[in-house]
């Protein structure tokens, strides 16, 4: 199928399968809304519970102190709660 005949999210799938990204960068390579990036990866886990496919989540991480284990993996964090650093990375997720 031609690349211009596909959907944004069915695009956005294929690029999942090949490598992790997150919201962030879906947005920025897609030139859409960081939001919008995130209901289109919400869309496309839901659109691979009839396969073999699954939606992995690589969870926010501290870049100071390396936490990880935030309550809601899919959003970044503003800061984290051990250290209180704000640099916190965003979730990055890939299909697998």
């Amino acid at each position: 199928m031609r690349e211009a005949s596909r959907t944004t999210r069915q695009r956005i799938a294929d690029r999942l399968r090949d490598e992790p990204m997150a919201a962030g960068t879906i947005a920025r390579t897609f030139e859409i809304r960081t939001n919008t990036a995130l209901t289109h990866v919400e869309h496309i886990a839901k659109s691979l519970d009839s396969t073999d496919e699954q939606l992995l989540v690589a969870p926010p991480e501290c870049e100071r102190c390396g936490f990880t284990d935030f309550d809601d993996l899919t959003n970044r964090p503003s800061r984290c709660p051990e250290c209180k650093a704000e640099s916190v990375s965003e979730p990055a997720y890939q299909i697998g």
